[in-house]
């Protein structure tokens, strides 16, 4: 069966970073689109990022684009996201997710996510 396991998570200052990682199995990995998604305290789950399976295309919301970056490992079945600029608002949980088509183009959508790993962001 489909596992994502997230990793990476904790306290980031301000401006500090974070890079989570993704270990994703169960699945033929190459062929879908993966993304993460996160919920801050109180709030609905935000799409954040996503990469189609080829690694090249990748697509944000507009409230991390130039901050954050998403890639992926096909070789090693994991994806990863780069946090660079922190702030208070960027504290959630996030989440791996996977697409639900195998066509490897981001949709927004997901059929399975991991656990979550929880990033806090505060002085």
């Amino acid at each position: 069966q489909v596992q994502l396991v997230e990793s990476g998570g904790g306290l980031a200052q301000p401006g500090g970073s974070l890079r989570l990682s993704c270990a994703a199995s169960g699945f033929t990995f190459g062929w879908y689109a993966m993304a993460w998604a996160r919920q801050a305290p109180g709030k609905g789950l935000e799409w954040v990022a996503g990469a189609e399976s080829n690694g090249a295309d990748t697509y944000y919301a507009d409230s991390v684009k130039g901050r954050f970056t998403i890639s992926r490992d096909n070789a090693n079945n994991a994806v990863y996201l780069q946090m660079n600029s922190l702030r208070p608002e960027d504290t959630a949980l996030y989440y791996c997710t996977k697409d639900p088509f195998g066509s490897g183009i981001v949709t927004k959508t997901a059929d399975s996510w991991g656990q979550g790993t929880q990033v806090t962001v505060s002085s």
